[in-house]
């Protein structure tokens, strides 16, 4: 599964399991913020005392992938498929660098 490589900043909740906010930059260089699970984001038991940030990712579904004017590899992904992600201003769909996603 295909996902989009993120910065782990913060603890946000104690909650079993630990609540996270990510972060990562689109195409554009626009910062988007993710908050959901710690298994959503990362493999590692992350909680309020680890060091952040930390490497995560978030599974996205790839859409199209095209070249832009300058020669950039772009995809257009969404983080709503699998698992129902959306940023903090709502949305699910970005542009992206081919090279922000892991297969």
């Amino acid at each position: 599964m295909p996902s989009i490589q993120v910065s782990i900043i913060r603890f946000v909740d104690e909650h079993q399991p630990g609540f996270v906010e990510a972060e990562f930059a689109d195409a554009n260089g626009n910062l988007h913020t993710l908050v959901d699970k710690v298994p959503v984001f990362s493999l590692e038991d992350l909680w309020s005392d680890s060091v952040y940030p930390q490497p995560g990712f978030a599974r996205c579904e790839v859409l199209a992938r095209s070249q832009d004017s300058q020669g950039r590899k772009l995809a257009r992904v969404t983080i709503a498929k699998p698992d129902s992600l959306e940023s903090m201003r709502g949305l699910s769909e970005f542009v992206v660098l081919e090279s922000q996603i892991s297969e």
